[in-house]
C-alpha cells in the first residue's frame, strides 16, 4: 500500500476553442487564481489555476489523443487525479510489488507516473516537495 499520499491537482479537458472561456470562468466564477509558471503555448491552451487549499486545477485544451501521449491508453492530457506522495521511486517500488502496471513521463524536475484504477480512471504520482501545485511551497 503506498503511504503519505496527498491531493495536488484534478487534470480537467476543456476543448482548445474554448479554452479562453473555460480559463476565464474558473477565477470568475470560483475565485481560483492562475499559476503564472504555466507556459502559454498555442498548441496545447489551459491553465494551472490555484485552489485555497493548496491544491489545483489543470486546465489541458486538447481533444483526442494529445501529442504527449505514448498510445491512446498512455496520454498524460488525459483527465486525472494527481497525488504527491513522499518518496517516488518508492512508490514505484509498492506498485510493481503490487503487480500495478504504470508508465511515466519525465517532465521538470520530477517523474510522472501514471496508472489506472480498475474502473479506468487514471491517476497520476509525483514527488511531493518537487511540484508547484502546492503554492505554499513555490519560491516566490
Amino acid at each position: 500500500m503506498l503511504e503519505g499520499a496527498e491531493l495536488h491537482h484534478v487534470g480537467l479537458r476543456v476543448a482548445p476553442d474554448r479554452a479562453d472561456q473555460a480559463i476565464r470562468f474558473y477565477p470568475d466564477i470560483l475565485g481560483l487564481v492562475a499559476d503564472p509558471a504555466r507556459r502559454n503555448d498555442p498548441t496545447f491552451p489551459g491553465a494551472w489555476l490555484d485552489c485555497s487549499n493548496d491544491t489545483q486545477v489543470h486546465l489541458m485544451g486538447v481533444e483526442g489523443v494529445s501529442r504527449f501521449a505514448r498510445s491512446e491508453d498512455m496520454d498524460p492530457a488525459t483527465r486525472h487525479i494527481a497525488l504527491g506522495v513522499p518518496d517516488l521511486d518508492a512508490a514505484k517500488q509498492e506498485l510493481d510489488r503490487l503487480d500495478v502496471g504504470w508508465w511515466s513521463v519525465a517532465q521538470g524536475p520530477t517523474d510522472q507516473v501514471f496508472f489506472t484504477d480498475p474502473s479506468g480512471n487514471m491517476i497520476e504520482l509525483h514527488q511531493s516537495d518537487q511540484c508547484r501545485c502546492r503554492s505554499s511551497l513555490r519560491k516566490q
